[in-house]
């Protein structure tokens, strides 16, 4: 099952954004956070795909959730304007944002793109 985070759990998982002004990952590897709310179709239809890269790629790359209805300060902070949004945090470099439902097969690219895995 893939981990819910609130604004304290990403803060300490992936970047602390209200305590520091430069970018710094606090994760050991890379991330995929999905912002996602229950009424949207798309994110229905995106989140078993997601559900089975958690398990593909388990002790690889870390899939976390963010309801995007609860964690308003989340979304404000990224800049999310739709749903789903995914963002591709590397251990190093900037994280990669990219809006709506997309294949597992365009998942795996992008993870082979933004991870090298």
């Amino acid at each position: 099952m893939i981990e819910h985070l609130t604004k304290d759990s990403f803060k300490q998982k992936v970047f602390d954004y209200q305590n520091s002004r430069v970018y710094r990952f606090e994760g050991e590897r890379p991330v995929v956070i999905d912002f996602y709310t229950n009424w949207c179709v798309p994110c229905k239809t995106i989140a078993p795909i997601l559900e089975e890269l958690q398990r593909e790629y388990e002790g690889k790359v870390d899939i976390y959730k963010v309801d995007s209805d609860m964690e308003k300060e989340l979304v404000k902070a990224f800049n999310v304007r739709s749903i789903p949004t995914l963002m591709f945090v590397p251990v190093e470099g900037q994280p990669q944002v990219g809006c709506g439902a997309v294949s597992k097969g365009e998942l795996k690219h992008f993870f082979n793109q933004v991870f090298h895995i």
